[in-house]
């Protein structure tokens, strides 16, 4: 107690306050250099770890285009006009499938010998596509890959394609191909420093797209002195003698034989006069500091214990009212105080109110989960029946909740919820008639009605008007009055024509289980299921409370 007392003797708040402030001081100042000179290395070293951020996530947007071209292959590749061998109505469909899109579609046989291209009216005389070692690649790999950028015969410009390889004859490849400047559209320099470019590199180290103002043309071989360098899946690349003052970010795209690079000048920000600055102005703020601290010590000790008792007070979970006192700022702090206060016991009950939420919606989910697998393990003949058909529900499941996340699970309008479950059929996109005012669902009438919307489509893609070109459905709701009901009702209507003709089937799975008795269940209706020959109607009535968000 001796020692304690010797070094913190008893003295007014301002002699503590002028001691804080020069013991404060002198350890910082004493390492104020040291932090400088390690300023422009962490920032160099930040800008290296930004640029290969970026990097990556321009790779990112280019393999989400790869990606999605792939789907569209796969997609077409199983339509019945190309497996009955009926390339004029496969050419139609795939042109107005892709008429809004920068994308057209080429069918060859194995020496490379074009069948059709969108490019072309179908009939047109055509030749052999121009990059016939890519499709000689593609067909030994037995995978689906991307070309090097290259000069097309058909377009006359830089192009690139997305090559399918097929076991059948005569169309022993599908090829997706894209013009160059259009994938260029998505290399942007956005979020980078002013004279930053960025580029795409093919596998020969030609440039697909780049911007920014290096400005390379697409099929210009990117620099040879600096590919080699490209070793690891992503980076950063710097020599003075190469790209002087220059840093360049690079990434390689998961699956694919391209690579994207951005690259750009380093900034050379001095902080000599930042270093002045600070001492100088250091010094001078702690001067003041320690006169004020001395000046202000009668009427900040006040202060002090009157917010200590405001915040012994907040501390025990009470509302505290704010004091009033000498200093403004310390008026401010106890306003601060007195909102916390506030706010914490607001905090606590919405905190209780989002726990109960989540244990509630958790709850459901699980149920609705478990309840589907009893379901369809029920009906499964084999394993892989069963993890394929709940993985397909689960997938529209989790359609439903990621819009009502997005939402914050505050509803959810229904003709989003109808065009992000039909999305999942792209090829049926001018099949299918939708029409109704829309309103936003409950969350639970997201999940509901996302779930039958799932289980119509996806037997009507495999069974039902959808599994043909000339199938069409109707699918709309309107409000309903019956005398008997004074509630207002709401009428869904799917109604499918032009498919291959419908038997009843002779037992009921799960999905009819989900479209009938489910869906009844859950909107407090009725539901209709006819199997007429011409196609399947499905009529949900329900009342719009269970539907509607207020």
């Amino acid at each position: 107690m001796k020692i304690v007392a010797l070094f913190f003797p008893k003295a007014s708040i301002g002699t503590y306050l002028v001691a804080m402030a020069v013991a404060i001081a002198v350890p910082i100042f004493a390492f104020v250099a040291l932090l400088l000179l390690q300023l422009e290395d962490n920032q160099r070293s930040t800008l290296k770890r930004e640029t290969a951020q970026d990097a990556l996530a321009l790779s990112r947007i280019i393999d989400r285009q790869l990606q999605d071209m792939a789907t569209t292959l796969r997609l077409l590749s199983s339509s019945p006009e190309l497996e009955d061998g009926n390339l004029a109505a496969f050419h139609q469909r795939t042109e107005t499938a892709l008429r809004d899109n920068t994308l057209f579609v080429i069918a060859v046989d194995r020496a490379g010998q074009q069948l059709l291209n969108t490019r072309r009216a179908f009939g047109t005389p055509l030749g052999e596509i121009a990059n016939i070692p890519a499709l000689q690649e593609v067909m030994t790999s037995g995978r689906i890959e991307a070309s090097d950028v290259f000069r097309g015969r058909t377009s006359g410009d830089w192009v690139y394609n997305v090559t399918l390889p097929r076991k059948n004859d005569p169309v022993a490849a599908l090829i997706i191909t894209q013009d160059a400047k259009d994938l260029g559209k998505l290399v942007t320099t956005e979020g980078l420093a002013p004279g930053w470019s960025a580029a795409v590199i093919d596998q020969s180290g030609h440039v697909v797209a780049a911007t920014g103002p290096a400005n390379l043309e697409p099929g210009t071989p990117f620099d040879p002195r600096i590919l080699p360098a490209f070793t690891a899946s992503r980076g950063v690349f710097q020599d003075e003698t190469i790209l002087p003052h220059m840093l360049l970010g690079y990434s390689r795209i998961p699956g694919w034989s391209w690579k994207t690079v951005i690259w750009g000048p380093i900034a050379q920000a001095s902080i000599l006069s930042t270093w002045r600055f600070l001492i100088i102005g250091g010094v001078a703020l702690v001067l003041v500091a320690v006169l004020g601290a001395y000046a202000v010590a009668r009427q900040v000790r006040t202060t002090i214990r009157d917010i200590a008792e405001m915040a012994d007070r907040m501390g025990e979970g009470h509302i505290v009212s704010p004091v009033e006192t000498s200093v403004i700022e310390a008026n401010q702090v106890a306003i601060a105080l007195s909102n916390a206060s506030f706010d914490r016991s607001q905090t606590e009950d919405r905190l209780r109110f989002v726990m109960h939420e989540l244990v509630h919606r958790t709850k459901n989910l699980l149920t609705l989960a478990q309840a589907m697998m009893r379901q369809l393990a029920k009906q499964a003949d084999s394993v892989q029946t069963f993890q394929a058909a709940v993985a397909d529900r689960l997938e529209g499941l989790g359609r439903s909740i990621e819009l009502l996340t997005s939402e914050q699970w505050g509803g959810v309008s229904l003709r989003r919820v109808v065009d992000i479950h039909l999305q999942a059929f792209p090829q049926s996109h001018e099949q299918i008639e939708i029409t109704g005012k829309d309103f936003v669902l409950k969350p639970d009438a997201v999940q509901n009605l996302g779930l039958a919307l799932h289980e119509l489509a996806t037997n009507s893609v495999k069974y039902g008007a959808l599994s043909v070109p000339q199938g069409r459905v109707r699918f709309e709701w309107h409000d309903v009055r019956e005398e008997d009901k004074p509630d207002a009702l709401l009428r869904f209507t799917w109604e499918e024509r032009g498919g291959p003709p419908v038997v009843e089937p002779t037992r009921s799975g799960f999905g009819t289980t989900v479209i009938k008795a489910h869906a009844a269940s859950a909107f407090r209706g009725t539901v209709q299921v006819d199997f007429r020959p011409e196609g399947l109607l499905w009529v949900l009535t329900a009342q719009r409370a269970t539907l509607e968000r207020e």
